[in-house]
């Protein structure tokens, strides 16, 4: 197996993998079958690891080939600094081989934007809905695509709980999108029961992902939202492996434990060459109605200084305002239902900066 493997180099370097220590833990089972890991260092080209995959399956005896690619690290030193002058020695957006998505998937699809965060509860699906609602109300054609497979909340924020009709002949049936407040939606709850749970495993999140966007009549689209589920797991990775974003809005709240981990889901965006388009900071400041004063519940300004030391937009924030939790609850966006609150016009202004990075302001 070694002997095999060792036929594999890295242009880069000259050496094989082997050597070069790309290749590490190499097992093989009774069954024939292999399973080894292979690290990827800063540079190295993508199909390296697909060249070691095949070399040992064209082994005489091998069933399979399972390989544990492991993504090269960013320097300690400049971990976390990606603006002007950051002086790099480690990983670089795009140094990881991009993923590549299937041509012409949403041919009438103008652009497509997805929604993210590093973790649960910081409002990505509230903002998500507000940006497809702000962006319709100004005259786009817009979809909704719930890809939050384990938490889909925009059928209540949408206050829509109808099944989608299915139209065409057998063997090439398409979903026909709902539509509520102008915005064309897709999503998981359209397609459960109220109480049942989304139990499954990555494998079937993506062959989700892949229906609602092969087999949704979607139509002409100025700009498609995705609400992605909150980390860097299989319904990331699977969007970008299928359709081109154009890019990326992360959400946080102002705290540390929020703020960090839309750090990592930044990097895991760049390491696939999807642009982050910027940081929304969600939930800061809430006024006493009985006071006036203003109390930074969660902190303020890290979501800005996060952007800042990123070196990426900051897209603005939004003020705690009970008026988005009843909104939300009660099926319509808070842009719609209480436009000129400081939080709508917040996220409208937000929708704004987004359209102009589209290319579309």
């Amino acid at each position: 197996m070694l002997s095999a493997l060792t036929a594999v180099r890295d242009p880069r370097t000259g050496q094989d993998v082997v050597a070069a220590g790309h290749v590490r833990d190499v097992e093989v089972a009774e069954d024939g079958a292999v399973r080894f890991s292979f690290a990827l260092a800063s540079g190295d080209p993508g199909g390296l690891v697909k060249e070691a995959r095949t070399a040992a399956a064209g082994v005489a005896h091998v069933s399979g080939v399972k390989v544990n690619v492991q993504l090269p690290q960013a320097n300690t030193e400049t971990q976390g600094r990606t603006g002007a002058g950051a002086g790099h020695r480690g990983l670089q957006p795009g140094s990881v081989p991009a993923p590549t998505p299937k041509p012409g998937l949403l041919p009438d699809v103008a652009h497509v934007v997805a929604v993210s965060s590093g973790k649960g509860g910081v409002g990505k699906s509230m903002v998500a809905a507000n940006l497809a609602a702000a962006l319709s109300g100004s005259g786009r054609r817009v979809g909704l695509l719930d890809a939050d497979i384990y938490g889909p909340n925009i059928p209540i924020m949408f206050g829509e709980s109808r099944r989608p009709a299915v139209t065409g002949e057998k063997g090439h049936e398409m979903i026909e999108p709902l539509e509520a407040h102008g915005v064309r939606l897709m999503s998981l709850g359209f397609l459960l029961e109220k109480e049942q749970p989304a139990i499954m495993r990555g494998p079937l999140i993506s062959g989700i992902l892949k229906q609602f966007l092969e087999q949704v009549s979607w139509g002409v689209l100025d700009t498609m939202v995705v609400d992605m589920p909150p980390g860097t797991g299989d319904a990331q990775l699977s969007l970008v492996q299928t359709i081109d974003l154009d890019g990326v809005v992360m959400v946080t709240t102002p705290q540390e434990v929020a703020t960090g981990d839309v750090r990592r889901g930044v990097k895991m965006f760049e390491r696939v060459n999807t642009p982050v388009i910027g940081i929304v900071e969600n939930m800061r400041g809430f006024v006493c109605p009985s006071c006036s004063e203003e109390h930074d519940v969660f902190g303020r300004g890290g979501g800005e200084a996060l952007a800042e030391e990123l070196g990426i937009p900051y897209l603005g924030s939004v003020p705690l305002d009970p008026r988005v939790r009843i909104s939300g609850d009660e099926g319509k966006p808070m842009v719609l239902a209480h436009p000129e609150s400081p939080a709508a016009k917040a996220l409208e202004a937000i929708a704004a900066r987004v359209a102009a990075a589209l290319g579309d302001g």
